[in-house]
């Protein structure tokens, strides 16, 4: 049988339309809290890291971690394994991971201008016209966000990433079910031996993303009667050798006869390939004002695989927590506005999981005392060696994962 799949602007009339397929039809519907489920059970990543891989922006940790890469990896497992069932409706964000060889899949988008999406809201939200105007260009930003992930194409609305487009504002929701179901019968999207191939084919291409993301790797995959395909994107210093690893680890997945490798468009850009390292901290936010030191930090941490974030102030230390929830924290106590010591309060009281080291050049005994009692996890002195913060930033790390 064939396979629907929905993505919609919001405030499109989504809703009775779907329900008025599936009456009609008796297709099975999963969203994509059905499949982010699926994904978390696989993964053992939380559904919310996973629902964040398309409703926040990309981490500033990303790079380092590769953790959308692995939540993506993870959905697009989940959204294979869909393909094996019969009259299924996938609806959501993750519908636009159904790649358009699967000519059996109807891929459906329903739109509606701004005015009458604007109406839309203000009707159920009881908006201000500015306000859903708002809501609704936050939100066309999030679709923009995951079409441009997928497919590097910013217009979520583009022609070619769907079969039909249906304009909600200019038809009624009886018409569009009823187009929906006409074409649905269609000749053109029954399954064929060459669209069951194309659906094999994607289920393998997942199944070696996800392999690859199980050893902290994050590169293009795709496959074809047992040919699979990779496409390294950012720059590497010892390619050969990475090529090798790469192979070594796809070659052990059931149904890969070869592997070949090829050089992407990204390659020649500045930044540096990163395998990401289970062992250290990937996610480390620095936080102090004096802004030569930190940078310096942030590269020496760099070089020995550990990925940083900075923040110049209490202030943006908290921002950034609350935004991007790092693994652990390196904390100066001396600083203008929100001092170091205010910062691990807050911290500890909202995010308790994160360990918080002080690193201070002006700490008395008394700050120590006060600093431990509070919940950090290390308090060292400047200058510091960078082994022993190294050290340090490991045994945080341990202790994060026996948390996990």
């Amino acid at each position: 049988m064939s396979i629907l799949t929905f993505f919609s602007g919001s405030y499109c009339g989504k809703a009775s339309i779907i329900a008025d397929v599936i009456d009609q039809s008796g297709f099975k519907l999963l969203t994509d809290k059905d499949l982010v489920a699926s994904a978390s059970r696989q993964s053992g990543m939380s559904e919310k890291k996973i629902a964040k891989s398309f409703l926040e922006k990309t981490s500033v940790f990303n790079k380092f971690t590769h953790e959308k890469e692995r939540a993506i990896a993870y959905l697009r497992l989940a959204a294979a394994e869909c393909m094996s069932q019969d009259e299924i409706m996938i609806e959501g964000f993750t519908s636009l991971l159904i790649p358009a060889s699967i000519s059996h899949a109807l891929r459906i988008c329903l739109i509606a201008d701004k005015t009458s999406r604007i109406a839309q809201a203000m009707k159920e939200h009881g908006l201000s016209e500015k306000d859903a105007s708002n809501l609704i260009s936050k939100s066309d930003e999030a679709t923009s966000a995951w079409s441009n992930t997928l497919y590097k194409i910013a217009d979520p609305w583009d022609a070619s990433l769907y079969d039909m487009i249906l304009p909600t504002d200019k038809m009624t929701k009886d018409e569009a079910a009823a187009l929906i179901l006409e074409n649905l019968k269609n000749e053109v999207i029954q399954p064929t031996k060459a669209s069951k191939k194309a659906a094999e084919d994607f289920a393998l291409a997942a199944r070696v993303e996800v392999a690859l993301s199980k050893e902290g790797h994050a590169v293009g995959v795709s496959a074809r009667d047992g040919l699979v395909t990779l496409t390294i994107n950012t720059n590497v210093l010892l390619l050969g050798k990475l090529e090798e690893e790469l192979k070594s680890i796809v070659q052990q997945v059931d149904g890969v006869s070869s592997v070949e490798t090829r050089i992407g468009k990204g390659f020649y850009q500045a930044d540096i390939y990163r395998r990401f390292d289970f062992q250290v901290p990937s996610k480390v936010l620095l936080v102090d004002d004096e802004r030569e030191f930190v940078q310096t930090l942030s590269e020496r941490l760099q070089m020995r695989d550990m990925g940083s974030a900075i923040a110049y102030d209490g202030e943006s230390a908290l921002n950034l927590v609350e935004a991007d929830e790092p693994d652990v924290m390196i904390l100066d106590l001396k600083m203008p506005g929100i001092d170091g010591i205010e910062v691990l309060k807050k911290v500890k009281a909202s995010r308790p999981n994160i360990e918080v080291i002080i690193l201070t050049g002006h700490g008395s005994d008394a700050d120590r005392d006060i600093c431990m009692k509070l919940g950090a996890f290390a308090y060292l002195q400047k200058p510091v060696d960078i082994e022993e913060l190294s050290r340090n930033l490991e045994a945080a790390n341990e202790k994060i994962r026996q948390k996990q």
